[in-house]
């Protein structure tokens, strides 16, 4: 395995990277005082900006005017975004825009492409994504309770989905429903388009994720689908094949998040050696850095995010080798331990 990155890619970081702390880093006491609606116009000036600068969507195809990166750029590029709870958005890639893109190019008809992909990649619109179901099986795909049954040329939907990240605002919705329940496990499910102006298609709330409820991006909704039809070129792939294209989904979505993640720690990281090397604690001038707590603190925290970025960038290029399904263990290993880091480097640096 090779461990080198070009001199290129290494320019593309440094460059994302200067963006996201010169322009995006100053918004964040507005966010944070005001929230998503507060930034949104300074917000679209700097799409705008990062359009001009050749660095918008790194992950969409080089057609639709992304920069075509693979998984590792991808993911190191997130990282440098991460920094920066606005960088994603800023920069043309967030979630779910980012894993809604790879499946319509990856399974969506040509005029499915024509219809959302390109002004997705254009960020005229966002999309949102229907898995998660509130009653008995969470995520899991094998027990959805979501229904789409043929009826003449139409699928019609009915079901509850929530947590679905962005759907206020969403111009289109990717919905998991049952469309085969006799079918083997791994085979009931498909995957639909359901553009949101769709009747019986309706978004019941802002789910409350500790007691802030959020807008626009900044939010997750509970979605409701009620005799919702639409037309029977709606479905995205092949009929049946949804847990398939879930994992070619969510698989380098892992990646995309746990380096974001880490991102997040480096950023951390920053201020937290930056607090513990000038704040005295005493009148001899002792710093925080000084307690041997702190550099306990200090040096747990480098070994972790250095342990976590090595492993999420072997899971990138083993996916990208070999396949989403046949790094399924790595993928389930970086969700598991990375999110852990993240925990854990937010705490010490509190």
């Amino acid at each position: 395995m090779d461990f080198t990155i070009s001199p290129e890619t290494n320019e593309l970081v440094a460059r994302v990277r200067e963006y996201v702390d010169s322009r995006l880093v100053p918004l964040e006491p507005r966010l944070l005082e005001d929230g998503f609606g507060a930034v949104l116009d300074e917000l679209r000036s700097c799409r705008a900006e990062v359009q001009k600068l050749g660095l918008w969507a790194p992950n969409y195809p080089l057609e639709y005017g992304g920069l075509g990166a693979d998984l590792v750029t991808h993911g190191l590029i997130s990282e440098a975004l991460g920094r920066c709870p606005l960088g994603h958005y800023a920069f043309g890639c967030n979630a779910p825009d980012a894993g809604n893109a790879e499946l319509l190019h990856m399974y969506g008809s040509e005029e499915q492409k024509r219809e959302w992909l390109a002004p997705l990649a254009a960020g005229d619109i966002r999309t949102c994504f229907g898995m998660t179901e509130a009653a008995n099986s969470g995520a899991n795909p094998l027990m959805l309770e979501t229904r789409a049954v043929l009826d003449g040329d139409e699928w019609v939907i009915n079901g509850d989905k929530w947590f679905a990240t962005g759907a206020d605002g969403a111009a289109l919705c990717i919905v998991m429903a049952v469309t085969d329940p006799d079918a083997r496990p791994h085979q009931r499910a498909s995957m639909l388009l359901v553009p949101v102006a769709t009747p019986g298609y309706q978004l019941v709330r802002n789910t409350p994720i500790m007691g802030h409820a959020g807008i626009d991006l900044f939010s997750h909704g509970e979605i409701r689908f009620q005799d919702c039809r639409v037309p029977l070129d709606n479905l995205l792939g092949p009929r049946g094949e949804g847990f398939r294209l879930a994992q070619a989904r969510l698989g380098p979505g892992r990646i995309h998040h746990c380096m974001r993640w880490l991102g997040i720690c480096e950023r951390a990281m920053e201020l937290m050696l930056r607090r513990a090397t000038t704040r005295e604690i005493s009148p001899d001038g002792k710093l925080l850095a000084d307690s041997d707590i702190v550099k306990e603190w200090i040096a747990d925290s480098a070994a972790e995010i250095r342990a976590a970025r090595l492993m999420v960038l072997h899971t990138a290029w083993r996916i990208e080798h070999a396949g989403a399904r046949a790094a399924r263990d790595e993928v389930s290993m970086i969700k598991y331990y990375v999110a852990g880091v993240l925990q854990r480097v937010l705490d010490r640096a509190l």
